[in-house]
């Protein structure tokens, strides 16, 4: 097989940025498993595609649907050299005032999905000694602000979870990358921030302040889903990548200030830091004076 021609295997391929993604896949020649919860939306491109791509049922929080659509995949092309996790969603709103349930559900899909489908596929790339896990994660997992906390939760959890088993894979040639994009023009905000929600009182001047500041921010975000895609397509045939990469200008500045924020709050409280080293010969803990 051609080194720029590969198998992929993409999840969250019905609509959304996950579509621009298996859409510049199938255009670039690569074959490519498409999989989602409602598998009709992906109709025509398998009119278009024929033999190129081949579908699948896969709601990610569901491991016997993505043991299957794997198995399916590897029945289909033979291998699998790309997988793609990119379902996920957002759900603004307080903590407080999200179900465990649904905070849960959202956990599930958005972090323990991309652990199963790794799961699933890493012992094929493995066998390969070859592959490219690529997370699209999000700028939500640098930062965090008020409502969404189930979604930040997630993210900074991809995070983690790619820089460590990027590590572990590098000896057999398996590439772990988390892409963290600011706001596209995709659907996602509208979903995420959509909702009709009566809030506690006492969140008004945080979830409800937030949440007003990024109100003309939908349909009018920075990111181009289809670049995005075409960075996906760069990234999956790249020799050489760190774990996380940002995306948009917009993800660059708000993960520089946070950044900048975490730094100083460490310098401001290394006192308090250093002074649980045993070897630390002060006997009184001092705080910081504000």
């Amino acid at each position: 097989m051609s080194e720029n021609k590969k198998i992929w295997f993409v999840t969250g391929s019905g609509n959304g940025l996950g579509r621009h993604i298996t859409e510049t896949a199938l255009k670039a020649g690569n074959s490519v498993m498409a999989t989602a919860r409602n598998i009709k939306q992906l109709e025509g491109l398998v009119e278009e595609y024929g033999e190129q791509i081949d579908t699948a049922v896969l709601d990610v929080t569901n491991e016997q649907q993505a043991r299957d659509a794997v198995k399916k995949a590897i029945h289909k092309f033979g291998r699998i050299d790309v997988l793609v996790n990119n379902a996920g969603y957002g759900d603004n709103r307080p903590f407080e005032q999200m179900p465990a349930d649904e905070f849960r559900r959202l956990v599930e899909t958005c972090f323990f999905g991309v652990v199963t489908l790794t799961r699933e596929v890493l012992p094929i790339m493995r066998k390969q000694r070859s592959g490219h896990i690529i997370q699209i994660s999000s700028v939500g997992g640098r930062f965090a602000g008020p409502g969404n906390a189930a979604y930040f939760a997630s993210k900074w959890a991809v995070g983690g979870f790619t820089e460590g088993l990027s590590l572990e894979t590098a000896p057999f040639n398996v590439k772990v990358t988390a892409l963290e994009p600011g706001a596209m023009r995709t659907n996602w905000g509208k979903h995420a921030y959509g909702q009709e929600l009566e809030l506690i009182a006492e969140y008004a001047d945080s979830v409800g302040a937030a949440t007003k500041s990024v109100e003309n921010l939908w349909g009018n975000e920075t990111g181009d889903p289809e670049k995005v895609a075409q960075v996906v397509l760069k990234v999956a045939n790249a020799k050489q990548l760190p774990p996380h990469i940002l995306l948009g200008s917009d993800a660059y500045q708000i993960a520089k200030q946070a950044s900048k924020k975490r730094w100083e709050n460490a310098e401001i409280w290394k006192q308090v830091s250093e002074f649980t080293d045993i070897d630390n010969q002060k006997s009184v803990l001092e705080f910081p004076n504000f």
